[in-house]
């Protein structure tokens, strides 16, 4: 008889006030270093000014970076089209919740 299997899921709440360094973020995400400096470059994720290794990306950037890897691996879209992606996604968003309050 086959036992049913059990998973656990193990995340953390992370709000817009946490902050992560560049080797952070990759560590949370999976995302190399090469790819979230290329997300930069190209206005995808948005970290405080400075030198990389000055970098300070807040809990969105988190959201964002794992929705960057999906398309990447999944669509293989490259980094503009990761910034558009990830702006429209951002505008539906906004829709969603002016319309939420009519």
């Amino acid at each position: 008889m086959n036992e049913p299997s059990t998973s656990w899921i193990e995340g953390y709440i992370v709000d817009d006030d946490s902050e992560f360094t560049l080797t952070g973020l990759c560590r949370a995400t999976g995302a190399s270093e090469e790819q979230v400096v290329l997300w930069v470059s190209e206005g995808a994720l948005g970290p405080h000014e400075g030198a990389p290794s000055a970098w300070r990306f807040k809990g969105l950037s988190l959201c964002h970076t794992r929705i960057a890897l999906r398309l990447v691996n999944e669509f293989e879209i490259n980094a503009p089209g990761i910034a558009l992606a990830l702006d429209l996604l951002e505008e539906i968003d906004l829709l969603r919740a002016r319309v939420g309050r009519l």
